[in-house]
């Protein structure tokens, strides 16, 4: 019974026959969500409990992985009936006049988000952030916690363990770095002219959050030109030597959206999830291309990784964890008054009272 190497989307708020006859194939691990799948919290409840029916009558495979963007600022998919979180660098400026208030806040946004989507069923967040803003790359801009490494690894830790208290499992991303291009890999393939002691400061956040047991990684559509001639997101030097071996990540490794154009260097879509599966990705993620989802499964006939599997269990919820300040409860109601007071006044420091 093993989680599936693959992570697709769908188009709508419910499932159609076809979607849910992909989703009873063992390949897919899981389903990401977009905002055009989310029009209230109970539609989304539903959405969910229905994408996880569909493996039920099947005891032999594995439960799906749900993943969702929200992050906060710009990328928030859920929305309605949902606290409107701050992006990222929100934090980044508090930090600037008071580190201590930041990282507490960073903790509370962090378990806030977390409380907020495990109630709908979502497994899991693909947050944070932990990219440096160098003031080159509009795609990352204010989702970037700060243009201080130390600072980005100090919030995002403080972030990461504020998702874990809620339950929720967090992806770090896009690695090794997306904050030294000026292009958006959703559009172009950018390119990061770097040594890699260059990069040293890129990657301290990563170290600091594998140090405390950081669970998952996305992977970025780059060529990093004087290091590997690959893409990092189907890099076997990037996702091994680098992150596994160098950095002593033991945790999951998702590639971004294979659909992307920064990825096309990898030849088609089929061609581009085979070889990022075969260069170390556990999961690979394919969006808004359903045509390519049949041949991907017909090229993978057979596929097993058993590694893969536990690494992409991890990602799990920890329902014991979520069940101490669950959703709608007197510690997230503080949570999201201290928030709310927090952003209608920046930014002046303030103190938290510390609950949980």
């Amino acid at each position: 019974m093993s989680i599936g190497p693959l992570m697709i989307d769908f188009a709508g708020t419910s499932l159609t026959p076809e979607d849910r006859e992909l989703l009873q194939n063992q390949l897919v691990g899981g389903v990401i969500l977009f905002s055009r799948n989310y029009t209230t919290r109970d539609q989304v409840r539903e959405l969910t409990a229905e994408i996880r029916s569909v493996r039920e009558a099947h005891a032999s495979r594995a439960p799906l992985l749900i993943a969702v963007d929200q992050e906060g600022g710009r990328v928030q998919r859920f929305r309605e009936g949902f606290t409107d979180l701050p992006p990222l660098r929100w934090l980044g400026r508090m930090y600037d006049q008071s580190p201590k208030a930041a990282r507490d806040m960073a903790h509370l946004l962090a378990r806030l988000m977390a409380t907020e989507v495990l109630d709908t069923g979502v497994d899991y967040s693909f947050a944070p952030v932990v990219d440096i803003d160098w003031g080159l790359c509009e795609v990352i801009g204010d989702r970037s916690l700060h243009r201080e490494p130390s600072v980005v690894a100090e919030l995002s830790l403080a972030y990461m363990q504020g998702m874990r208290q809620a339950g929720m499992a967090a992806v770090a991303k896009h690695f090794p770095a997306h904050g030294g291009v000026t292009g958006d890999s959703h559009h172009v393939l950018p390119e990061d002219q770097r040594s890699y002691t260059e990069l040293t400061d890129d990657l301290l956040p990563y170290s600091s959050l594998i140090r405390d047991g950081l669970q998952g990684v996305m992977m970025a559509h780059i060529r990093y030109t004087g290091i590997e001639p690959q893409i990092a997101s189907l890099s076997p030097y990037w996702m091994n030597t680098v992150l596994r071996q160098e950095l002593g990540f033991k945790g999951a490794i998702f590639s971004d959206d294979l659909s992307m154009q920064g990825a096309t260097v990898g030849g088609t879509v089929t061609d581009r999830t085979t070889t990022a599966l075969q260069a170390g990705a556990d999961m690979a993620l394919v969006c808004n291309d359903r045509d390519s989802i049949a041949p991907i499964i017909s090229a993978l006939q057979g596929y097993s990784d058993p590694a893969a599997h536990a690494r992409l269990a991890g990602m799990r919820v920890n329902h014991e964890r979520y069940a101490k300040a669950v959703y709608g409860s007197d510690n997230w109601k503080r949570d999201m008054e201290t928030l709310q007071a927090a952003v209608q006044a920046p930014p002046e420091p303030f103190k938290l009272d510390g609950n949980v």
